[in-house]
């Protein structure tokens, strides 16, 4: 399953699928051309003598998956995770492209250094890697870093990753320099002073199991904060991993009146409760934690009704050393690649939403965001595909998936959604 298969280029149909690209509403059974890197030809009833077969047999075909919310590991903390092992699970999980996290060693503060892993991602021939560049220094939070000049060198947005944008007049001059060249600001919404030291949901759980606790509205002060100063600059902001009612309530009133605010969440916060951190279960540890069921209910509601834009994975490799200790000590964080697809599909497979909506939210919705070409299947554009079959079970095992990190919180969970193939510019790189 972790194989990574380099099969060169070559002109490939793809025969019967029923193809969803929610960018452009299409969903049907079709047949799909790849030449030369590109999409040829989407219709019924396409031959290509010279083409590679392959029967989708009733498997789902769809643009290649954005994730927009990946910490690599590397450069600085390879014994986590690697751009070469990344790689590698993502074209596992069907993703085509992702968004970098800057609070690497060092952190992508300097021009130089998100070229450098624009280019790393496209020696893997496998994923698109885009860096976020840092909003400070060393995302330490005390000297804004040159925005304009991390957007000339390609930085699609930025963030100081899980560090929260904490005093207000930074986040007031983050969101008007960046306005500037239309730039994105995206916020870890806790607001500091609250969440230091806090390792899990305030109530009844926590104070039973004697954690210090953050409490759910550290997140909503934090989104009002930040939406007015949206509202007295102009700029545009984007929340990441929305896990409350109250902050998404902010989120959906801020869209309504007419603000530039997106947010997203990822798959722990809408599939599992605080109930996941039982026994102290330090693959359950998050940041922010994991919520009450309210509240994983609320997310599920946004992700039907449009207020939250995109599921990111919020990969968050983690070793053997930060995670054996004790829970208030351990590392937060979970692998996210191979679970982004299964656990969004869940949503489906219980009702909550279409299969279409379930792509959107990890295609055409991440790229709406950013403002990315990819995330959309049409003729003339890349073949960066992903083929799988919606029903296809298989369960989840730490210790078993592709990459570097195990740390999931989904261990031992029966899923269904396999991804069969993905191709990257007309490249078969997994399946």
């Amino acid at each position: 399953m972790d194989a990574l298969v380099s099969t060169g280029l070559r002109d490939t149909l793809i025969a019967g699928a029923r193809v969803i690209d929610p960018a452009s509403s299409f969903d049907g059974v079709a047949d799909v051309l790849i030449r030369g890197g590109l999409i040829a030809d989407i219709g019924t009833g396409l031959a290509a003598e010279d083409a590679e077969t392959i029967a989708a047999d009733g498997a789902v075909l769809c643009p290649g998956l954005v994730d927009m919310r990946v910490e690599l590991g590397e450069p600085g903390r390879e014994y986590r995770e690697t751009i070469a092992s990344v790689a590698r699970a993502a074209a596992a999980a069907g993703i085509t492209t992702l968004v970098a996290l800057p609070d690497s060693l060092p952190a992508i503060d300097d021009p130089a250094l998100v070229r450098l892993l624009l280019a790393r991602g496209e020696e893997t021939g496998s994923v698109t890697i885009l860096p976020y560049g840092a909003v400070t220094r060393g995302c330490a939070g005390e000297q804004l870093a040159e925005l304009g000049l991390l957007h000339e060198a390609g930085a699609v947005g930025f963030t100081d990753a899980g560090r929260t944008i904490g005093p207000a007049r930074m986040m007031r001059l983050a969101l008007s320099y960046a306005r500037g060249f239309g730039g994105l600001i995206i916020q870890h919404p806790e607001e500091p002073s609250l969440s230091e030291g806090g390792c899990a949901t305030e109530g009844e759980l926590a104070t039973r199991m004697g954690l210090p606790a953050i409490p759910a509205a550290a997140e909503a002060i934090q989104v009002a904060r930040d939406v007015a100063l949206v509202r007295l600059t102009g700029g545009r902001i984007h929340f990441a991993h929305v896990s409350t009612a109250e902050a998404i309530e902010l989120i959906r009133r801020a869209k309504a009146e007419g603000l530039a605010v997106t947010c997203d969440t990822a798959p722990p916060y809408f599939d599992l409760n605080e109930i996941a951190i039982g026994e102290f279960r330090t693959y359950a540890k998050l940041s922010p934690p994991l919520r009450t069921d309210a509240d994983r209910r609320a997310v599920v509601a946004a992700l039907v009704d449009g207020t939250i834009d995109a599921v990111a994975s919020d990969h968050q490799p983690r070793d053997a050393d930060d995670k054996r200790l004790p829970f208030a000590q351990a590392s937060a964080g979970g692998a996210g690649l191979m679970t982004l697809l299964p656990i969004t599909l869940a949503q489906f497979h219980g009702g909550a939403i279409t299969l279409p909506r379930a792509i959107e939210l990890l295609t055409a919705g991440p790229a709406r965001v950013l403002g990315l070409t990819q995330g959309r299947m049409g003729k003339g554009s890349a073949a960066d595909l992903c083929l799988f079959h919606p029903d296809r079970a298989w369960k989840i095992e730490a210790g078993r998936m592709p990459g570097k990190a195990q740390n999931t919180p989904f261990d031992g969970r029966a899923v269904e959604g396999r991804v069969l193939g993905t191709w990257k510019a007309g490249k078969r790189v997994f399946g």
